[in-house]
């Protein structure tokens, strides 16, 4: 297909709580985000001898051909298969000449007409970029980092599933949230074959590209980000700003309970299940930390307390520096959030404005991951213990976005909605209490709050 043609187009798509249920969980912070070693594939099971009497369904609309594979003999197992080879359905060869001895099966003929046009080198850059939330030079990086980690081995039914074409699956995937059977369509791919691409190209960009993309800032970094939020507030020794957004999931079999966001339902009128999605951002909006797949009906604060990011932090590693979080946050010796009272002081209401801008660069940068990656925005339809993986992808992407400098259309922002919930012990620390009036204080009398002091 030449650059010329338009593509096909295709149609739009509690109870108490244990922490033992949630062994799933991990925060991308630690180190542990390391890659883990690729489990073993089971042992395919022989391809079954078709009946050659056999129609095909009246309502199957997708043509089919008959595949003559090698002869084995009656006592070996099958030749080894790569696990992409076990959606037969996809194979690509033209079918030879069955001979007596050799084993048959019927495999569906899929157009890649759609991937062939967007794979095109002459396709204009920004349909591209429209259609992949990022440039081709961002999607080639992209490649070339995971290609060594997704590629497979030719086998002797079909040749295997090009890298591009892996990594696009699973791109596409997450930048619309397409059901699986529209992206099956588009890539001319069997549905559970993209399935497990997108897992596969997520655990890549976990192993591969968390530990280096998504990390917690150097010493020399962190002060220059203390640097950039202190010029856009006045508030000194800030080194990251906190958000908690919710991501929709299918009510899952055990446990739904937990999941089960009342907030989200009385505003949304449906009944929602969530999980949370907890990160901190640099004065660009790239993550430095994110922790993923704790339930919807937690608040902010538990959740904190029960991520790694909270340990760290407690153990030293953010002394005499600031994370700056919202009304759903406690104080804390390193975490400064708005005054909560309703009768404020000129220089508590100032100190809250200026707290509320750097906020302000968390909530955007949240508002642009959800809107670049859409599938944040529809129900996840993963399993629960591949949700942090599928998620954290989603973060590591938006960091290669945006250190790239990759714009994002307009029309793809969202708006972040999501309820804050005055933790029930706000301040928790006296000293914190002190420093805070201390900022305020400062902000108001040297004329940074706004409108000087006389």
């Amino acid at each position: 297909m030449t650059a010329n043609q338009t593509p096909a187009r295709f149609p739009s798509p509690a109870t108490a709580f244990d922490d033992d249920l949630f062994s799933y969980y991990f925060s991308f912070f630690h180190d542990t985000a390391a890659a883990s070693d690729p489990q073993p594939s089971s042992a395919l099971p022989s391809p079954m001898e078709p009946n050659p009497n056999k129609r095909p369904r009246e309502d199957d609309l997708s043509p089919s051909r008959l595949v003559a594979l090698k002869p084995s003999s009656s006592s070996s197992s099958p030749p080894p298969v790569d696990d992409d080879a076990a959606e037969q359905e996809e194979a690509q060869a033209v079918p030879p000449t069955v001979q007596p001895g050799h084993r048959r099966l019927w495999v569906k003929d899929r157009s890649s007409d759609w991937w062939d046009y967007y794979n095109h080198p002459d396709l204009p850059e920004d349909e591209f970029r429209r259609a992949f939330r990022m440039c081709r030079a961002t999607f080639d990086f992209l490649c070339d980092e995971l290609g060594s980690a997704v590629a497979k081995e030719d086998t002797a039914l079909r040749a295997a599933i090009p890298v591009r074409q892996r990594v696009a699956v699973c791109v596409w995937r997450l930048a619309t949230g397409e059901p699986l059977r529209l992206v099956s369509r588009r890539f001319g791919l069997g549905i559970s074959t993209c399935h497990k691409l997108v897992l596969e190209v997520c655990t890549a960009i976990r192993n591969v590209l968390l530990p280096r993309l998504l990390l917690w800032p150097a010493p020399s970094e962190a002060a220059s980000a203390a640097a950039r939020f202190e010029a856009l507030s006045g508030i000194p020794n800030v080194v990251g700003a906190m958000y908690t957004t919710h991501i929709p999931i299918i009510a899952p079999k055990e446990s739904a309970a937990t999941y089960f966001n009342r907030r989200h339902t009385e505003r949304n009128q449906k009944t929602s299940y969530t999980v949370t999605i907890q990160g901190v951002v640099d004065p660009d909006g790239v993550f430095t930390d994110v922790c993923i797949g704790w339930p919807g009906s937690m608040p902010d604060d538990q959740v904190l307390e029960k991520s790694a990011l909270f340990e760290r932090a407690n153990s030293g590693l953010l002394n005499n520096q600031w994370l700056v979080g919202g009304g759903s946050y406690p104080l804390l010796d390193w975490v400064l959030v708005p005054y909560a009272q309703t009768n404020l002081t000129w220089a508590q209401h100032a100190f809250n404005e200026k707290i509320g801008e750097v906020q302000r660069v968390a909530k955007e940068a949240f508002a642009r991951l959800k809107g670049r990656w859409g599938c944040l925005q529809k129900r996840a339809e993963v399993k629960l213990q591949d949700l942090p993986v599928f998620l954290g992808a989603c973060c590591v992407l938006h960091n290669i976005c945006e250190t790239k400098g990759e714009e994002m259309d307009p029309e793809l922002r969202c708006d972040v909605v999501d309820d804050e919930m005055v933790p029930e012990n706000g301040v928790r620390s006296a000293s914190a209490m002190q420093n805070r009036d201390s900022i305020a204080h400062n902000l108001l009398h040297h004329g940074l709050a706004g409108t000087a002091f006389l």
